[in-house]
């Protein structure tokens, strides 16, 4: 499952835990992590910050398509999978629309949807000693969906490298992320890169922005994610002073 804790006036820390550490996002965590959003979302205040990260191996493995393959049929299982990637859209439009910033550490693999999850942060910053960033729709033949184009799009400017991620599906490890312009910053051993998301929640925090204002221009950086997710952009905002 996942744990919200929050450190100080201005940190929220969500950690995907359980005792699978691949941490598949099967309904359960699904409702589970967008309840933790709405929580953190209700009570932020000016300076909040978002560090999502989880314990084990795995940042996320994605989909939990085991849980799809084990219904009774062929149609059943398409309608599990289909369930999660309707489940999965609302967390993306949380935290592209959520008003504070956000940062992914990922001390581990992320895969599929859990690649897409990282991205969905402001910041991403991963390990350079273990642990890649691999979307594996194409190895699996499982179609995109139509969100997730949009988003990596918006996130991954290189267009070989959406290539390379989407139709090759390469595996990216930390030092390759930072070079291609998909991580932030690429850190030795899982302390590390944890350490160095809580400094960098800790600085973005003393900035004090208004958090109602910055929503709204981060919205206003992806229309086209913003469209397919339902997101209304340009929402006039009084900032508070």
């Amino acid at each position: 499952m996942c744990t919200l804790e929050k450190r100080g006036n201005n940190l929220f820390i969500l950690t995907l835990t359980g005792d699978n550490d691949d941490h598949r996002l099967n309904p359960a965590l699904l409702a589970t992590i967008l309840s933790s959003l709405g929580e953190a979302k209700s009570q932020a205040t000016r300076g909040s910050v978002l560090i999502t990260t989880s314990l084990g191996k795995f940042f996320s493995n994605g989909f939990d398509l085991g849980w799809a393959q084990s219904a009774a049929s062929r149609p059943e299982s398409a309608k599990r999978l289909h369930q999660m990637v309707q489940s999965f859209q609302p967390i993306v439009a949380e935290l592209i629309s959520l008003p504070m910033p956000t940062i992914a550490v990922v001390q581990g693999h992320a895969a599929a949807a859990g690649f897409a999850l990282a991205l969905c942060h402001d910041y991403v910053l991963m390990r350079s000693d273990r642990g890649v960033l691999y979307m594996s729709e194409v190895d699996l033949g499982l179609p995109l969906p139509e969100y997730f184009g949009v988003l990596f799009r918006a996130k991954v400017g290189s267009v070989s490298a959406r290539r390379d991620v989407l139709l090759g599906g390469m595996k990216i490890r930390g030092a390759e992320a930072v070079r291609l312009g998909i991580v932030d910053g690429a850190h030795e051993g899982e302390e590390e890169v944890k350490e160095a998301g809580m400094r960098l929640g800790e600085e973005l925090g003393l900035r004090k922005w208004d958090g109602g204002v910055y929503g709204e221009m981060r919205k206003g950086l992806y229309p086209e994610l913003c469209g397919v997710l339902g997101l209304e952009v340009g929402k006039p905002v009084l900032p508070t002073l």
